[in-house]
């Protein structure tokens, strides 16, 4: 039979034998019918304390935070909901919009008009975050477990503070949205570093679908109650990045009510490990290079046998990236096996950026052999990640079932980490 992964723009077809094989897609849902209104009633009606309008007075500044180009937001619809709900209280001239990049590259006119369309970007400041340039910094505190916090200063010191993001199963911090619109998404790099350091990434819960006790959600959650949000507003989507619903206000209980939306929708119990498992990141735009794929590889990790095999559909038209140090520190090391070493070994004032994805793809490959589909990264360039490639996935699953013997046993994540498989 043929399975559609999303890969790209476009999508991808592989056939797959359905007598070996359980597919495991997010249970379908379909899209609130009124788009925006659903938005406007989640900042009237909000989850925990009084609608978004009541919390702004006449003259105060504005920040909103809202999710870098790498993320499937629907910043179209969030923003307009925001400054319509702000309209005739706040002047636009006092409103500034923070794509909250973290360590990510800034992105683009074009790519901001995209994302925001062009009557918001024609019509309020827009900055991206450079969690590099001190310029941009400025020191909070220390929070959580010694994090020491710098944050833009346009968000610290903005009268109002508006989180907008949306929430999902995520590889190490549990799940998105809420407080990582602050930290790392508002975040200095000696900030990010700390929050990433090895001894939290490589805790057990550490982990997909996990917050509380998770010690990455617990000190961005300590970040974000400290420094302080006005109002939060984030959604849950589809498989087609629609909203199916949305929840604002107070940052903890919104988020909580968030969460626990999002595990019904993207998480699936399945009843033992898999021999091989296929695997994308979701398609455009979160495919774009392979360190965001480092998250597809994650969702499959969680269901395959050890020694299993992991085929990952990934298109990665931006590469690696080039920007950052996901692909030095990933070629710094011979084996998967010597980085994971070199990476536990080192401290939190040690860490490197990027390390903390490379952490996480390199306890992968030790336990599993990931192979790489994508339409950009030449053999060579993958070898240097200690990875290999096929230009055929319906073929690298053949061979690879065929070695696992006759009773093994495939899994398909079309939708990659959009749906996080555990065992029950």
């Amino acid at each position: 039979m043929k399975v559609r992964l999303a890969y790209g723009e476009t999508g991808l077809d592989v056939d797959v034998d359905p007598e070996k094989t359980t597919v495991v897609e997010p249970v379908h849902h379909e899209a609130a019918p009124d788009q925006a209104g659903v938005l406007t009633a989640a900042l009237r009606d909000p989850v925990a304390g009084p609608p978004l309008r009541e919390r702004v007075r006449p003259g105060q500044s504005v920040a909103i935070s809202v999710c870098d180009g790498t993320r499937p937001q629907p910043r179209h619809l969030m923003v307009p909901a925001v400054l319509a709900e702000l309209d005739g209280v706040v002047n636009l001239d006092d409103v500034v919009i923070l794509v909250a990049t973290g360590t990510h590259r800034g992105n683009t006119e074009s790519e901001l008009r995209q994302m925001l369309g062009d009557e918001v970007v024609d019509h309020v400041r827009i900055v991206n975050h450079d969690a590099r340039d001190r310029g941009q910094l400025a020191w909070m505190g220390t929070f959580g477990k010694d994090v020491p916090v710098w944050l833009n200063q346009e968000w610290a010191r903005a009268d109002v503070r508006i989180t907008t993001g949306f929430v999902e199963p995520h590889f190490f911090a549990g799940f998105s949205g809420g407080p990582k619109l602050v930290a790392p998404g508002l975040a200095a790099l000696e900030t990010v570093l700390v929050l990433h350091d090895a001894a939290r990434i490589g805790s057990s819960r550490a982990t997909w679908g996990i917050t509380h006790g998770n010690p990455v959600h617990d000190d961005v959650r300590a970040i974000a109650e400290a420094t302080g949000v006005t109002f939060a507003l984030d959604v849950v989507l589809n498989r087609d990045k629609e909203i199916v619903a949305a929840f604002g206000g107070d940052l903890p209980a919104m988020h909580a009510a968030a969460t626990a939306a999002a595990k019904r929708i993207a998480m699936r119990p399945v009843p033992a490990p898999f021999d091989v498992v296929v695997t994308t990141n979701s398609g455009f735009p979160l495919d774009q290079n392979l360190y965001q794929a480092v998250k597809g590889m994650s969702a499959a990790y969680q269901v395959v046998r050890p020694g299993g095999t992991i085929v990952c559909a990934a298109e990665c038209r931006d590469g690696f990236p080039d920007h950052g140090s996901y692909r030095q520190v990933l070629a710094s090391a011979r084996s998967p096996r010597h980085l994971l070493e070199t990476i536990a070994a080192r401290s939190a004032g040690e860490t490197v950026p990027d390390q903390w994805q490379v952490q996480i793809q390199a306890r992968i490959q030790c336990d599993s052999q990931v192979v790489m589909h994508t339409s950009y990264l030449s053999d060579d360039d993958l070898a240097s990640a200690h990875l290999r490639q096929t230009g055929d996935v319906s073929e690298a699953v053949a061979q690879a079932l065929a070695a696992a013997g006759p009773d093994a046993r495939l899994c398909v994540l079309p939708e990659g980490p959009q749906t996080i498989p555990y065992l029950s």
